[in-house]
């Protein structure tokens, strides 16, 4: 696929460029962030050269990835990332960071609302799911307001710097916005196991 942009009320969400690697390397450079995504850490500027150079495009043009700088509509820097990957059997993961001086602001659940939208309406998408490493309650936080509903607990599901950890997983469905899925939905009349 080629990259899109997309457009909410404050934000522009477009691909990332090679001219945005001394950003990304900044970013990156975030305790936080190194913490609970899989960036490397520590993160190098070659780090950066090859997520923007490589990653980026290869998961566009492979249709795996689809990555996203969100900056301001208006311009400025880059106040995240975002990207939906790991299709399977209809559905996408949504993955995402956040630039230290611009979490708390609604930045990233408008950001992940509009990859949803993009996902259920453009990529036929059936289910969003959202996974982060238990404890990462700033991306749980974000989960939350955009609807997911957090599913429970995947034991060392998640490969991060040498180790197997625990990790949340949430859905979003189609109808959780009020759009219409691509098949019909039969929920379980019961919960739980």
């Amino acid at each position: 696929m080629e990259p899109t942009t997309l457009t909410t009320e404050r934000l522009t969400l477009a691909t990332f460029g090679p001219e945005d690697a001394a950003e990304v390397h900044a970013i990156c450079q975030d305790p936080d962030i190194q913490r609970w995504t899989t960036v490397p850490s520590p993160y190098g500027l070659q780090d950066a050269e090859f997520f923007l150079n490589r990653l980026v495009p290869d998961g566009w043009r492979n249709d795996t990835e689809y990555t996203f700088a969100v900056r301001l509509r208006e311009g400025g820097p880059i106040l995240a990332a975002a990207a939906l990957h790991n299709p399977r059997a209809g559905g996408w993961e949504v993955g995402f960071w956040t630039a230290k001086e611009h979490r708390g602001r609604g930045y990233m659940t408008e950001a992940v609302l509009a990859l949803a939208r993009w996902a259920f309406t453009d990529l036929a998408c059936a289910r969003l799911e959202w996974r982060a490493e238990v404890g990462n309650v700033g991306s749980r936080a974000t989960a939350e307001k955009a609807g997911f509903r957090i599913e429970g607990v995947l034991r060392a599901a998640l490969p991060n710097k040498g180790v197997l950890r625990d990790v949340w997983v949430g859905a979003l469905l189609p109808s959780d916005l009020g759009l219409p899925g691509p098949l019909p939905y039969l929920p379980a009349p019961w919960s739980g196991v």
